[in-house]
């Protein structure tokens, strides 16, 4: 999720919500409903891999990453400055926040970035809807208190069924892109590792949501200024499109959704936000298709609704 889950970059859950503001500022929240404001969440991030595709239509993919990073900051740091949030303090915070920007940030943004560059922006949104499953494999290992099911693991072999039938196995991967497809696949791998992280080190700061992401934010974009000039030369021409792309997928697709997915959070839980994950391959499937004329056959739908069923039995939890 990209955002995702995508996915999302951050989850704001992983850290203990700002106590609700009295006066106007409860009022907004609540004048528009969660409703609404989940469906605007899921078309924001299912269209980001249109507009990652659009920007690597004109800039480098590390130059559409780092934009994408600075814009998601810039909204973030808006936000903090309304609401007169502190950023976090204490140098350990700070440094398990350098490796969570790495890993929910910096590194799978600019992973999808490089993959669409040789797969359909449709392919990359589906491959974003196996983080829960890499989750669930992963938290089998890492976390002691997340027991499997029958049912979470029957999960997991029916989301990876949905990934081969996605990718076409029974036809040898004809077609295939396997770098492309593997950067994608990474990419999702990434944020739960990122998200155990947080677990481990970052559930109880006494930093809100909101400031823990901001920092987050702002330290993966002080990484990408530092890769960025050294694996790409500065534009020669600055093509509109691809910036204005770039610009909304930071704007948008990074800080407005993570202020959103922060207030879901907040308002109807984790579980009921984190929902949004199961509607953002289907949006980028219908985007790529409609507006890139992305090629679709049988199986990309096929696989992905298998992908999501498999990927909704692993969040299934048993009973205490």
């Amino acid at each position: 999720m990209t955002s995702a889950t995508a996915p999302t970059p951050t989850r704001p859950s992983q850290h203990p919500p700002t106590r609700p503001t009295p006066g106007p500022t409860t009022h907004r929240r609540r004048a528009l409903d969660w409703r609404l404001r989940f469906g605007a969440l899921s078309l924001i991030w299912g269209f980001s891999f249109l507009l990652i595709k659009v920007g690597t239509g004109g800039y480098a993919p590390f130059q559409v990453t780092f934009g994408r990073l600075a814009f998601g900051t810039a909204v973030l740091a808006v936000a903090m400055a309304v609401k007169r949030e502190r950023l976090p303090r204490g140098a350990r915070t700070w440094a398990h926040l350098t490796v969570s920007a790495f890993l929910l940030n910096a590194l799978p943004f600019s992973l999808f970035a490089y993959a669409e560059l040789t797969i359909p922006s449709t392919l990359a949104g589906i491959c974003n809807a196996t983080s829960p499953l890499w989750g669930m494999a992963l938290s089998l290992v890492a976390l002691s208190e997340d027991r499997p099911t029958r049912l979470r693991v029957a999960g997991l072999g029916l989301g990876f069924l949905g990934v081969l039938t996605v990718l076409g196995a029974w036809q040898g991967f004809h077609g295939l892109d396997a770098r492309g497809t593997a950067l994608a696949l990474l990419a999702s791998l990434s944020y739960p590792i990122g998200w155990i992280y947080l677990r481990r080190t970052l559930a109880a700061t006494g930093s809100s949501a909101l400031s823990m992401t901001g920092a987050q934010l702002f330290l993966a974009t002080l990484q990408l200024a530092v890769v960025t000039p050294l694996f790409t030369t500065f534009p020669t021409r600055f093509p509109l499109l691809p910036l204005l792309a770039t610009a909304a997928l930071g704007a948008l697709g990074t800080g407005l959704a993570l202020l959103i997915q922060y207030g879901l959070v907040t308002e109807v839980g984790p579980t009921t936000a984190q929902m949004v994950t199961y509607f953002i391959p289907v949006i980028a499937t219908a985007a790529g298709v409609a507006l890139l004329d992305e090629p679709l056959s049988w199986s990309t739908p096929a696989g992905a609704a298998i992908v999501l069923a498999g990927a909704a039995l692993t969040q299934v939890r048993g009973r205490s």
